[in-house]
């Protein structure tokens, strides 16, 4: 760690703030002038694009106050706020988030500048939302450290320095918040670090003596597991979460978060007989519980967790489990867990002719996924779809056609879009026609899969008659599949003209939340093939401007004519800011503030040919 910052000179602030100027307009900075820390947490923040210039500081209203940490600090805060009281200091707490919980200020004037940058209880000061500052750096660093004036990211708080040192739990060593002292620029010393250390340390103290027996006697428990086997072991209770090095290399952070919920519901219930559950890697793991006894009531257990091979599994599981190996479903690709879960969840509802209701966002491939399972299984049978949002289309939602394939027709599988959209009248009727067809064709009844965005109370009579629903996830939630769904829709439009995505446009692509999923993906390419480029590899300039920037905001028509004037100059200057601004009659300054207002992503390598001042070379 380094040393508590010298007192700085007028000359030594200037110097940095010019330094913070360059950093910030993508210019090179001499280590001589930042100390290291800072210059990480300032590429750390740029990282997260955190807006230099403008305050989106996220909040919670009403944070949790009863937390161990909470009620450890409170006295020892008070006893040193007593302490300082009339000096310009102020005295804050955060949870590991780097939200405040508490603040005490002694100083009227300091007190009104920090609600006005919003460094007050249920706001987050944690450095990928406000960069670099006392509390955030501290706490992603897991170290102490001192910001003062210009060493903030943030130009609004430049006016400050701040100390801050995160609290880890004496048992666990986790960490469980933040310490921080808060003065004027003009007023910090060496001392303010000293002082947050002093603050942090009587804290961990303090935590330690609450933590009391009901901790000792649970880490007791779990080291005396430990020792006596070599699987993966856990222990929790409502405050501690204690988790050997086997569970942490062979359970991913998805599955960790299920197990631990289920072990906390049985040991609620106080249950003692091994549960078996499938994980969502597709993993069967065995748990074994051991409540933990102090003064005379469970006060947390011990979690024995064993791996199940398929092999045990198969007499023991109350039902099979399918592995989730890649599959083929024709007109489908991807391969992340998420999505191979759900299409592994499909197939088997059609192999076991269970009628299934396909549910999740617009765009996310329900029908394209109803339509492989069936493929696959039976290619050459047919398969029926009516659109129950579409009532002029040739496949029109017509009762009396749904209702001819139920009851006589020769379609093999029949798929109902958007049932969700039908009125409670028509809901009833559908259900009621489902029930006769199978009174009367029995086991004869063609395969009925239904499309909806989200399940109502109305459907409550239709949903009867459905074994299973399976949740289409967004396409947000399995990006690793983005790349594969590019190379799959690119060659299905250019018609495997070898078309390909530049690495720097792979890179937007994946900045994108993709709201509108597999299928906004697939216009923005049709889009670019049909107006940009049929045959080699794309590049930035042929995406639409909206791909070019990371979303915090809805602009208005103005806003949105400013921000792809900005973004066609900085494609036309290879991501040269100062010739950007040029071309455009603006001053460096206002076109830095509007990227990071609007979001926009400059092309790589803009900031070396910023440094060297060369223009960029152009075909």
């Amino acid at each position: 760690m380094e040393n508590a910052p010298r007192t700085r000179t007028p000359a030594d602030q200037q110097r940095l703030a010019q330094a913070r100027v360059r950093f910030l307009t993508s210019e090179h900075v001499e280590p001589v002038d930042v100390r290291d820390t800072i210059l990480a947490s300032w590429w750390r923040s740029r990282r997260s694009e955190v807006a230099a210039d403008n305050m989106m500081v996220p909040y919670v209203r009403n944070p949790d106050l009863d937390l161990p940490l909470a009620r450890s600090a409170h006295p020892i805060m008070h006893r040193l706020a007593e302490q300082l009281d009339g000096q310009p200091i102020s005295l804050i707490l955060t949870d590991p988030a780097g939200m405040v919980l508490r603040r005490l200020t002694g100083d009227a004037d300091l007190q009104r500048h920090l609600e006005h940058v919003s460094l007050a209880p249920g706001f987050s000061y944690a450095e990928d939302r406000v960069g670099t500052n006392g509390i955030g750096t501290a706490l992603a660093d897991g170290q102490p450290s001192h910001v003062f004036g210009h060493e903030h990211f943030a130009e609004y708080l430049e006016d400050l320095a701040c100390a801050g040192v995160p609290i880890h739990h004496p048992i666990t060593g986790k960490t469980v918040g933040a310490v921080d002292l808060t003065c004027w620029r003009k007023d910090a010393g060496p001392l303010l670090t000293a002082l947050a250390k002093t603050a942090a340390d009587q804290i961990k103290q303090a935590l330690l003596t609450d933590s009391g027996v009901r901790e000792l006697e649970l880490f007791r428990a779990y080291l005396q597991a430990c020792r006596r086997t070599t699987g993966m072991v856990l222990a929790l209770n409502n405050d501690v979460v204690i988790m050997n090095d086997l569970a942490r290399q062979l359970l991913d952070p998805t599955d960790q978060a299920v197990l631990l919920r289920r072990a906390a519901e049985e040991l609620a219930d106080g249950r003692r007989v091994p549960v078996q559950l499938s994980l969502p890697s597709g993993n069967l793991v065995r748990l074994s519980y051991r409540p933990v006894r102090g003064e005379g009531h469970v006060t947390g257990g011990v979690v024995h967790v064993a791996l199940i091979k398929p092999e045990d599994s198969a007499t023991e599981a109350p039902a099979p489990q399918l592995p989730l190996l890649r599959m083929f479903l024709p007109g489908l690709v991807g391969s992340g867990p998420v999505w191979l879960r759900c299409c592994h969840e499909a197939d088997r509802a059609y192999a076991a002719g269970e009628w299934l209701i396909l549910s999740g966002e617009p765009g996310v491939g329900k029908l394209a996924l109803a339509r492989a399972v069936h493929q696959r299984h039976n290619p050459s049978e047919r398969i029926r779809v009516f659109d129950a949002a579409d009532t002029t289309g040739p496949e029109a939602y017509e009762f009396a056609a749904v209702n001819g394939e139920l009851t006589g027709g020769d379609a093999q599988a029949i798929v109902i879009r958007h049932v969700d959209q039908l009125d409670s009248a028509n809901l009833i009727a559908l259900a009621g026609a489902m029930q006769q067809a199978r009174a009367e064709r029995g086991t004869e009844l063609p395969w009925v899969a239904v499309t909806q965005e989200q399940s109502t109370p109305e459907m409550e009579p239709l949903r009867a008659l459905f074994a299973s629903t399976v949740e289409v996830p967004p396409l947000r939630h399995h990006m690793e599949d983005l790349r594969e769904l590019v190379s799959f829709f690119l060659a299905r439009l250019s018609r495997g003209g070898g078309l390909r995505c530049s690495h720097e446009v792979m890179h937007l692509l994946q900045r994108s939340t993709w709201p509108g999923n597999a299928e906004q993906l697939y216009r923005v390419l049709a889009g670019v093939v049909q107006h940009h480029r049929r045959t080699g590899s794309i590049q930035p300039g042929d995406l639409p401007p909206d791909y070019h920037v990371v979303s915090r905001r809805p602009l208005s028509q103005i806003e949105a004519i400013e921000r792809d004037a900005i973004v066609e100059s900085l494609l036309l200057t290879g991501g040269n800011k100062a010739e950007a601004a040029k071309s455009l009659g603006m001053s460096r300054a206002t076109i830095y503030r509007r990227i990071h207002d609007y979001g926009i992503v400059t092309p790589d390598g803009a900031a070396e040919r910023e440094v060297r001042g060369a223009s960029p070379v152009r075909s």
